[in-house]
């Protein structure tokens, strides 16, 4: 659901849409959660160490950052709550410190550790009051966003770094309700960027088909067509453009 659906303030939400939007997103987020925490549960002391999809992190590195993610999650939703300022993290030299400690854990507590903070945030945003979720917070980077976009995020998180993890998840494993939802996100976080290339995405769900447009520079937009997961595989750098049709271009890095 958009910010336009929703109303840019309180004083003009529609509090019934937005609590079913979170009912939603949490049910988008458990079952997420339930793949993600079966796939770390596969892997033993032995495999955490082996190199994951992201360069120079181990999986443990990536399991330990979703732990620490789902924390900062966390904070922004006291944040919502109390109106007091709580940042998701004291700072990025802290939560980068956090990952490199985390990543030499056992198997074992790397599973506790995420299966805690993912039972923290899930217990945090159930019992967050329904127009908490209007507040106005700002992200990791520092950017401003309303509260209950920060569901939308620990979802994309989730799932990316779950197929981070090289194991048995990619793209395509994605529910297509969840892999439009994540392809929408992303393709607004880049069409505002003057590095990222016009382009016209258009991408088959099966029942249905949805196009964006990505207008980062005024050049023609180039287009590429393809299926749910391998294009958002493709625009998260995670792999190339084989499987999409159209002239793909070179695509900067995502954050």
């Amino acid at each position: 659901m958009s910010d336009t659906a929703l109303g840019p303030g309180p004083g003009s939400v529609d509090l019934a849409a937005l609590a079913q939007e979170v009912r939603r997103q949490l049910a988008a987020i458990e079952h997420a959660t339930e793949v993600m925490l079966g796939t770390v549960e596969s892997f033993d002391d032995l495999s955490v160490g082996q190199p994951s999809l992201l360069d120079g992190w181990s999986r443990a590195h990536v399991i330990t950052h979703l732990a620490r993610n789902a924390d900062g999650c966390t904070n922004l939703l006291i944040w919502a709550r109390t109106g007091i300022e709580h940042p998701m993290y004291s700072s990025g030299d802290d939560r980068d410190e956090a990952i490199d400690e985390g990543a030499v854990h056992s198997h074992r507590l790397l599973v506790e550790d995420l299966a805690a903070a993912s039972q923290r945030f899930a217990t945090s945003a159930r019992a967050l009051p329904t127009q908490a979720w209007t507040a106005e917070l700002y992200d990791a980077i520092g950017d401003p966003m309303p509260a209950h976009h920060t569901l939308r995020a620990r979802l994309l998180e989730v799932w990316v770094h779950t197929v981070d993890l090289d194991h048995d998840i990619d793209f395509a494993s994605i529910p297509p309700a969840h892999s439009e939802q994540l392809l929408e996100d992303v393709t607004q976080s880049f069409g505002g960027r003057p590095d990222v290339p016009a382009l016209s995405l258009e991408v088959d769900f099966g029942t249905h088909r949805r196009t964006w447009e990505l207008r980062g520079t005024t050049e023609r937009p180039s287009k590429v067509s393809g299926e749910p997961g391998p294009m958002l595989g493709w625009l998260l750098g995670r792999t190339g453009p084989e499987e999409l049709t159209g002239d793909p271009p070179e695509l900067p890095e995502w954050p």
